[in-house]
C-alpha cells in the first residue's frame, strides 16, 4: 500500500509526458487550429462537460477568463433544460468527455451545429484496451470527436485508479491540455502582467499587483506648501498630514520636497535660525518620484533601494498627483 500514491503520480506523469509528445508531434496542427478558433472568437468560449470532466471544464473556463479570454461553464443537463440560450453565434464550444459518447453532451451537438458555432472536443478515444490476444489499441473516433471541428486527443494508456475505472490520469491530461490552450491563447493575445492585475483585484495576487494610484494619498490628504512658505508653516503642514514630508509646489507642478530628515538636518545646522527660512531654501530639488500607473511592488523596490519611506506621485509633466508611503504598502502583504 505504501507505493500506491507513488504509482498514481507516476502513471499520471507518464500520461502528461505522452500528451506533451503528441503536442510536439501528431497533435500540433490540431492544437494550433483550436487555438486559432478560440483566438478568432467574437463571443465567449463555452466550456462544457459532465461529471469529473465537468469539474475540469469549470476550471478551464475559469483559467481562460482570468488570462484574458472570456469564457463560461455550461452544465450540459442545465443546457437541455433551458440554458442552451447561453450559446450564441460568435461563441466557440469546448466540450470534454473521456468516452466521447456522453449522452448529455451529444444532445448539444445538434444545437451547436444549427448555430454554426465551432466545436472543439477533448476526448480519450485512443485509450488502450486490454483485449484478448495482445492489448490492441482502439482507433475508432467517438461520436463527439467525429462531430467536432477540431478533435484534441487526451488518450492515456491507463487510469491511475487500481480498478482502472475512476477518472484520474484522463482528467489530469484534460486539465493540462486546457491550461496549455489558455496560456498559449493569452500569449497570442499579448496578455501582460498589468492585464492580469486588472482581472485579479482581490486576494493576495490583487494586493501584490496593486497600482500606486490605488494606494496613494491624494487631494487634501497630500501635504503641500509653496516655495515662499515659511518654515513654521511647513512644519505645521507636515505635522497635520502625518506623512513625514511635504511637497513644495508651484500651482500643481512639483518643485521639490522637504522630509522629516531634511528638517532634522536643517535644525542641527542652523538651529532656531532655520525658522526664518522658506520652503524653497530648504527643499530637495530633485526628489524621487513615481507614476500612478506603476505597480506597488515597484514603489516598494524604489523605497528599499533609496532607503526612503515615501515617494511623490507625478504625471509626465511633473504635476503632483499624490504621495505613496511605506505604511500604505503594509496591507499589500509585500512588507
Amino acid at each position: 500500500m505504501k507505493h500506491v500514491g507513488e504509482n498514481v503520480v507516476r502513471i499520471e506523469a507518464e500520461a502528461l509526458r505522452a500528451l506533451a509528445d503528441r503536442l510536439a508531434g501528431p497533435m500540433a496542427a490540431d492544437f494550433n487550429r483550436a487555438l486559432e478558433l478560440m483566438f478568432g472568437c467574437r463571443g465567449r468560449v463555452v466550456v462544457t462537460g459532465m461529471g469529473k470532466s465537468g469539474l475540469i471544464a469549470r476550471k478551464i473556463a475559469a483559467t481562460l477568463s482570468s488570462t484574458g479570454s472570456p469564457a463560461l461553464y455550461l452544465h450540459p443537463v442545465e443546457a437541455l433544460h433551458g440554458d442552451l440560450g447561453m450559446i450564441v453565434r460568435g461563441d466557440v464550444v469546448l466540450a470534454l468527455s473521456a468516452s466521447g459518447q456522453t449522452e448529455e453532451i451529444l444532445q448539444l451537438v445538434a444545437t451547436i451545429k444549427r448555430l454554426q458555432v465551432p466545436l472543439i472536443s477533448m476526448t480519450c478515444d485512443d485509450m488502450a484496451e486490454n483485449l484478448a490476444g495482445g492489448g490492441v489499441r482502439s482507433t475508432r473516433a467517438s461520436t463527439l470527436a467525429a462531430a467536432a471541428d477540431v478533435a484534441l486527443d487526451c488518450s492515456i494508456s491507463k487510469e491511475a485508479c487500481s480498478l482502472g475505472l475512476a477518472p484520474t490520469a484522463s482528467t489530469t491530461t484534460m486539465l493540462a491540455l486546457g491550461d496549455a490552450l489558455a496560456v498559449a491563447l493569452s500569449e497570442k493575445r499579448g496578455f501582460k502582467e498589468e492585464d492580469f492585475a486588472n482581472l485579479h483585484p482581490g486576494g493576495k495576487l490583487g494586493k501584490r499587483l496593486a497600482r500606486v494610484e490605488s494606494l496613494m494619498h491624494s487631494g487634501d490628504a497630500v501635504p503641500r506648501v509653496t516655495a515662499q512658505t515659511k518654515m513654521p508653516d511647513v512644519i505645521y503642514e507636515m505635522s497635520r498630514k502625518k506623512l513625514g514630508m511635504t511637497a513644495v509646489v508651484e500651482g500643481d507642478r512639483l518643485l521639490g520636497v522637504i522630509s522629516d530628515g531634511d528638517l532634522r538636518r536643517l535644525l542641527e545646522q542652523r538651529g532656531k535660525d532655520a525658522l526664518d527660512l522658506t520652503a524653497e531654501d530648504c527643499m530637495t530639488r530633485l526628489p524621487k518620484t513615481i507614476a500612478a500607473q506603476e505597480f506597488a511592488a515597484t514603489a516598494l523596490a524604489h523605497m528599499e533601494e533609496m532607503k526612503i519611506t515615501s515617494l511623490v506621485v507625478v504625471d509626465g509633466e511633473r504635476r503632483l498627483q499624490g504621495i505613496v508611503h511605506l505604511h500604505d504598502l503594509w496591507g499589500t502583504e509585500m512588507v
